[in-house]
């Protein structure tokens, strides 16, 4: 069944694909919805068309993928770590394969741009190979004890987690979820994005093809409804949550009741600080590059830009030439830098953010306009120009709360310690980002940004090799890096008497 829609993708443009396949997946194979209540459309972003529709599972069908999931699980932790290994890397391998294939289809459903999709499916595939390569290293520890005695620990798997994506990245998600979860010995059901839903199913089937025992990667669709079926079914070892700040306290207080250990990569609101002694042309494209992926909307981006004052006006005038030279349209298109946003309702949005950052006295440099392509076909679609925003202040509606849209506030600063000061002066702790040569002032800047990542001279880096997640309200947990086998596993004490007890009684 991958096959045949991936087969389908080398002939596909963008408004001629509909999709009909069943989106969900258990016991091996693709599951057709129990009813047709509930259904919704799912939109192609670049041309506003429905692309298919989605039905929500229910209670009793969240309950026949944990159930598979479970027996999948009860097989896959006792195989060793070099037998998972093998596996993973053959579903690497495919993934590589068709890497195209996946792309395309990731970029109807989704609006990226084919350029950024590509690179999202070659983390994807390097994501699984990492930690296939970690699986056989898994390892406890051995504790020399007194008189002959000893301990020893064993890191266990959890059983069965709880996925649940984002639409911003729906097939790395599902990878950068799934690829660490199975190295250490879980089964995972997963969740995706309402309004992607395409392609996590694409990763089940690659998993089974692989040779993962059949239900290892399951998929449930539906919204927050089935969201919290997931969270609080009693199989559930484990939630990983990417999204918003309110859907992840909601996440967590569910998850609490059952005691459920969860991951959150929630939102941002990222600064990038400037100072005038960088080396401005980097610092320029790193800019671009902390605002202006997949359509501004990137939980990490740097959208709070400080740039000290001396460099503003030869910043700006930069950046505004390169912003406004940004190809923006058919996202299929090798030309094409940034396509549609996901919805009618996050381009609402987004120019909403432009509107009330004017009102309260920013100053439109460049875009925060819909945008209507050349083409009639993606005349529907959910396209604007990418904004620069200046005159921005620290009070700002734009400067304070996430947009989720190419937005790019910049302010101005004067000093070192003043832009610490208002660059932490926020809920959110997900990224950060300085251009600096000082080397000092670079690493110096870098331990007091009270944030889970901090990007020295380069921007939105992140290989699958170092850890990422945020502090505060941004999220708790890591994805990526050997940090997260510590968030799939539990560690179990086993202590061994050599000799005979001696009691008290």
């Amino acid at each position: 069944m991958a096959q045949s829609i991936l087969d389908a993708m080398s002939g596909a443009s963008t408004g001629t694909l509909q999709v009909t396949d069943p989106l969900n997946f258990w016991g091996g194979r693709r599951v057709a919805p129990r009813q047709q209540a509930d259904a919704q459309d799912v939109f192609e972003p670049a041309t506003g068309r429905v692309l298919c529709q989605l039905i929500p599972c229910k209670a009793e069908e969240v309950d026949e993928a944990m159930q598979s999931a479970h027996t999948a699980y009860l097989k896959w932790s006792k195989m060793s770590g070099m037998e998972r290994a093998r596996v993973m890397l053959e579903a690497a391998r495919i993934i590589r394969e068709r890497r195209e294939a996946i792309s395309k289809l990731e970029v109807i459903n989704n609006g990226k741009s084919i350029t950024e999709a590509l690179a999202d499916i070659d983390f994807s595939w390097q994501c699984v190979e990492y930690y296939a390569g970690l699986a056989g290293t898994l390892a406890g520890q051995h504790i020399q004890l007194p008189s002959g005695a000893f301990a020893y620990t064993r890191r266990e798997a959890l059983g069965v987690c709880a996925g649940i994506g984002a639409f911003n990245y729906p097939f790395q998600i599902a990878v950068v979820k799934s690829a660490p979860a199975l190295a250490c010995g879980n089964a995972m059901v997963f969740k995706p994005s309402p309004m992607t839903p395409v392609t996590a199913v694409i990763l089940a089937e690659i998993y089974k093809e692989a040779g993962a025992p059949d239900g290892l990667f399951c998929v449930v669709q539906g919204g927050p409804e089935t969201g919290t079926l997931l969270c609080q079914h009693p199989m559930v070892a484990k939630v990983s949550f990417t999204g918003s700040v309110p859907t992840g306290k909601k996440i967590m207080e569910m998850s609490a009741k059952g005691v459920k250990p969860v991951t959150l990569e929630l939102g941002g609101k990222s600064p990038l600080i400037i100072f005038k002694d960088c080396e401005l042309e980097n610092a320029i494209k790193g800019a671009l590059m902390a605002n202006f992926l997949t359509q501004g909307q990137v939980c990490c981006n740097g959208t709070r830009v400080f740039v000290q004052r001396e460099i503003m006006p030869k910043f700006l005038e930069e950046v505004v030439k390169r912003t406004k030279a940004i190809p923006v349209g058919d996202p299929l298109l090798d030309a094409t830098r940034m396509g549609a946003l996901i919805s009618k309702p996050q381009l609402d949005k987004a120019l909403g953010f432009v509107s009330q950052a004017k009102k309260e006295g920013a100053k439109v440099l460049c875009g925060g306009e819909p945008f209507t392509p050349s083409d009639p076909n993606l005349a529907g679609g959910y396209y604007m120009s990418p904004c620069v925003l200046d005159s921005c202040r620290d009070d700002m509606t734009c400067v304070k709360e996430e947009i989720f849209g190419p937005v790019m506030s910049v302010l101005a600063f004067d000093t070192e310690e003043e832009v610490l000061q208002r660059a932490n002066s926020t809920t959110f702790g997900l990224a950060s980002g300085v251009f600096t040569r000082d080397i000092s002032r670079a690493h110096r800047v870098a331990e007091n940004l009270q944030a889970g990542t901090c990007f020295i001279n380069n921007y939105n880096v992140s290989p699958v090799e170092v850890p990422f997640g945020g502090y505060k309200n941004s999220g708790f947990g890591r994805e990526n890096g050997q940090v997260t086998i510590e968030y799939y596993s539990q560690l179990k004490t086993v202590v061994v008497e050599m000799g005979d007890v001696e009691s008290l009684f």
